[in-house]
């Protein structure tokens, strides 16, 4: 017998065959030419067989040429930030698609002449907020609160509470964000307790302006005090006041989240808020407020640096002229709906041999939103060992582990998916 090496087939040979072609005019020929270099690598190792060079490469590919893939959400955890925080509403899945070509993002079409950039976007966020006389729009709230430092208090002072020097995720702190713009901070009250006092002795002519920033993840309780935003919009120094989780408006399933709107009419100057958590668009910052400190913002060289681009544009419009958006609906959703749909789920995986059991459950808003609000829910509850084969899986499955067990909480995950939780689950039995 001769030797097997020399039957690995040509690299061009497995190229050109029909379905590497296809796969290469998708996801790029030297993707696919590096999937069949370690094929035939392996068959001339004797790990495969030569002839199945062909089978092993199309195996090896990705679905995309992107390594971010789709995951379910089976955590229980409306707004998971390693999970890309909120899922975009098909209206603006949509709207990214038509905006990847060319576009009119600063585009007159009447005149031909250059527009103003996403125009139509911030005209949809000043419907969404009437008492906002202006918006701008970043790339993250974290920039955009950067922008309003840099902009408004450089060289200046900021005065803000104790009690909300908050680390805002990854190590990120509020107050070295801030002074990495150049402005100084002005501390008041105790980490427990502020009073307006405290901020009245701190507003002078260094004052850049006041900032109120909501702790959204995590909750202070017992001997404690704050100030609202009323009885700091007087200080005759602007209040920004950062809300972070992107409420526009009062959410009956979150009384105690602060929004745009109720924030500017109590009397904020500029409210700063977050695209990609409660709003449920895209990863943005966004600026709303007094038109003169809008253009300030706007029009610092800083926001040059931090703008952003069509695709986010389109998305955040889309999701705000649009029907409601995944996370709208899973903080709509009720315990009995989700129990029913726990009971499908379970039946279909008993009846494969899987040992599943319905239990109730409690959801979090998550992406620091609502801090200690439950969500009611329902969770098909499996063995532990499901946890680490699902997210191996193909879609994979971020379930969550609670006393020795595996559980997928329906909160956030769409009733359309349940059939392919059921498969991936069944496919994690094999």
């Amino acid at each position: 017998m001769g030797d097997p090496r020399r039957r690995v087939p040509a690299t061009d040979d497995v190229l050109g065959a029909a379905p590497v072609a296809a796969a290469a005019s998708r996801l790029g020929r030297d993707l696919v030419k590096r999937a069949v270099h370690d094929a035939q690598r392996r068959a001339r190792a004797g790990e495969i067989e030569p002839e199945q060079v062909l089978a092993a490469t199309l195996e090896a590919l990705p679905e995309s040429a992107s390594g971010i893939r789709p995951v379910l959400n089976a955590t229980g955890v409306v707004l998971h930030t390693n999970l890309g925080r909120a899922p975009l509403s098909q209206a603006a899945i949509d709207a990214v698609r038509e905006a990847a070509g060319t576009t009119n993002v600063e585009l007159d079409l009447t005149t031909g002449a250059r527009g103003k950039r996403g125009e139509s976007a911030l005209a949809a966020l000043l419907e969404a907020v009437p008492g906002a006389e202006a918006a701008h729009v970043v790339n993250n709230g974290a920039a955009a609160l950067a922008l309003a430092a840099t902009a408004l208090a450089r060289d200046r002072e900021i005065v803000l509470a104790r009690g909300e020097l908050v680390e805002i995720g990854d190590g990120f702190r509020i107050p070295e964000l801030l002074t990495s713009t150049g402005a100084r901070l002005r501390e008041v009250g105790a980490t427990n307790r502020v009073h307006r006092a405290d901020y009245l002795d701190a507003v002078g002519p260094e004052t850049g302006f006041v900032l109120k920033v909501h702790p959204s993840n995590f909750v202070i309780s017992g001997f404690t005090s704050s100030v609202p935003v009323a009885e700091l919009s007087g200080l005759d120094v602007p209040l920004v006041v950062d809300i972070g989780s992107g409420l526009l408006r009062p959410h009956p399933a979150l009384p105690g989240e602060p929004d745009a709107a109720t924030t500017l009419a109590a009397g904020a100057d500029l409210v700063i808020a977050s695209g990609d958590k409660l709003l449920g668009g895209p990863q943005a910052g966004i600026v709303l407020g007094r038109a003169e400190l809008v253009r300030r913002l706007a029009r610092h060289p800083l926001a040059r640096a931090l703008r952003v681009g069509k695709l986010t544009l389109a998305a955040l419009e889309a999701t705000l002229r649009g029907p409601d958006t995944p996370v709208e609906n899973a903080l709509r959703r009720d315990r009995a709906s989700l129990l029913g749909r726990a009971e499908k789920i379970a039946a279909a995986l008993n009846e494969a041999g899987v040992d599943a059991h319905v239990q109730h459950s409690s959801a979090t808003v998550g992406g620091g939103g609502a801090p200690g609000v439950e969500l009611a829910s329902a969770a098909v509850r499996l063995p532990r060992l499901f946890a680490e084969r699902l997210r191996a899986g193909h879609p994979p499955v971020l379930a969550r582990l609670e006393r020795g067990h595996c559980l997928l909480d329906l909160a956030a995950l769409d009733p359309e998916h349940d059939e392919v939780l059921v498969r991936a689950v069944r496919e994690a039995a094999l």
